[in-house]
């Protein structure tokens, strides 16, 4: 017997896989339902896949090579006939983003269509079960449950997932299990999630929305940098170049060193393109070129704190107001001080160390017969389909491993 901890994406595709290799498969679910990340995801539509694999986008403080031998172990293409071959749902490019959604853009017929084929293929679902520990008998793991039942299992695989958003059922409690079982836990931490300034500076231009250049470095010291949306909220910044970034603010205020700085280009334009649009000489008010290229509310803010009048002819811009206006335009350093926590994270950064398992089956080192797959194991990648992908190429992995003879 196989038992499957958590019915989350990695948990359903290691159940499924599992049971389609002929073995005899329980999943088991603290939810009334299971795959309740899948069902918020991208919307409500979930984007199951991206279009394209970037692996260097994946942070890990853990081996690298490794890391990428488990995300190359389900090749993208082979992932993307899974799903519209087997499972029968048709997957469509969204060109803006690169992103891959069901053509129905409904995320419950991506969760609906994991759980019928789980069942379909003879595994046991039991929903509303809260497993409480997690433990190695002489001949076989035994799998501890609330009101004092066990199930026996030859094989556990651990998809209980990580930290972030616990309103879906995400508690922590795999990571708890794995640590009381010595395996070494790379320090956790919210990732993916939208930043926060006390005080709200910004709260002002709460609903502006575009596309940006966001830059940070890393604690290597490394710049790093996303282009795209960029979402000004009532406490602070969200949107896909934030949510991208923020794990290089977060993990600077948990080494206790300087926090990152984080710096914002607003627009295609560089400073030498800026400078030329600003030195035209004519009538035109500095707010009228200003306005064209961002947004009105945006606009004014910046030429505010230039302490430009949003009148002020072209002609009369002095070099020195020029220059302060190019610098915030293309280099403005975003007053963050915080952020949202797990609440809104999209995943947790952190995890099982990758050193910890075998890169091909996923089973511990420390444990034979123990399997971990998903947001459990320390690796993540950007939003856009990147962390769904790890998912099902490490639960499809998980399974194989546990379903393997011997």
């Amino acid at each position: 017997m196989i038992v499957v901890i958590g019915a989350g994406a990695a948990g359903f595709m290691a159940a499924l896989q599992a049971a389609r290799a002929g073995k005899p498969v329980t999943l088991l679910e603290r939810t009334a339902d299971g795959g309740r990340k899948i069902l918020i995801s991208g919307g409500g539509r979930c984007n199951v896949l991206p279009s394209e694999l970037d692996e260097r986008r994946f942070v890990t403080d853990s081996s690298r090579h490794t890391m990428a031998r488990m995300l190359r172990a389900w090749p993208l293409e082979e992932q993307r006939a899974f799903f519209e071959q087997s499972l029968g749902i048709p997957l469509a490019l969204e060109p803006d983003t690169g992103k891959l959604f069901p053509a129905s853009n409904k995320a419950r017929e991506v969760r609906d269509a994991l759980l019928f084929a789980t069942r379909q293929a003879g595994a046991t679902i039991r929903f509303g079960v809260t497993v409480t520990g997690v433990s190695r008998t002489k001949e076989a793991w035994s799998v501890e449950l609330a009101g004092g039942s066990s199930c026996r299992a030859e094989r556990v695989i651990l998809a209980t997932g990580g930290l972030s958003v616990p309103a879906t059922g995400s508690d922590g409690f795999g990571l708890i299990v794995a640590r009381q079982l010595g395996h070494e836990i790379h320090q956790t931490y919210p990732a993916l999630t939208p930043l926060v300034a006390e005080p709200p500076v910004h709260a002002g231009l709460a609903g502006v929305s575009l596309d940006v250049t966001l830059r940070a470095r890393d604690d290597k010291g490394r710049e790093v940098a996303t282009t795209g949306g960029f979402l000004f909220t009532h406490r602070g910044y969200s949107g896909p170049t934030v949510l991208d970034l923020s794990h290089l603010a977060i993990r600077s205020r948990l080494a206790g060193a300087a926090v990152a700085k984080l710096k914002v280009q607003w627009t295609p334009h560089g400073r030498e393109a800026w400078d030329k649009l600003l030195r035209t000489q004519g009538p035109q008010a500095v707010a009228t070129v200003v306005r064209r290229e961002l947004p009105a509310r945006l606009a004014d803010r910046l030429l505010a704190e230039a302490t430009i009048p949003a009148d002020r002819p072209l002609a009369q811009l002095g070099k020195d107001e020029r220059r302060v206006l190019v610098g915030l335009l293309t280099d403005y350093e975003l007053p963050w001080t915080g952020d949202e926590g797990y609440k809104k994270a999209e995943v947790t950064g952190g995890g099982v160390a990758l050193s910890e398992v075998n890169p091909e089956t996923l089973e511990s080192r420390r444990c034979p017969g123990l399997f971990f797959c998903g947001e459990m194991l320390d690796a993540f990648g950007p939003i856009g389909g990147h962390n769904f992908a790890w998912a099902w190429a490490t639960g499809r992995a998980a399974a194989r491993g546990a379903a393997a003879p011997g």
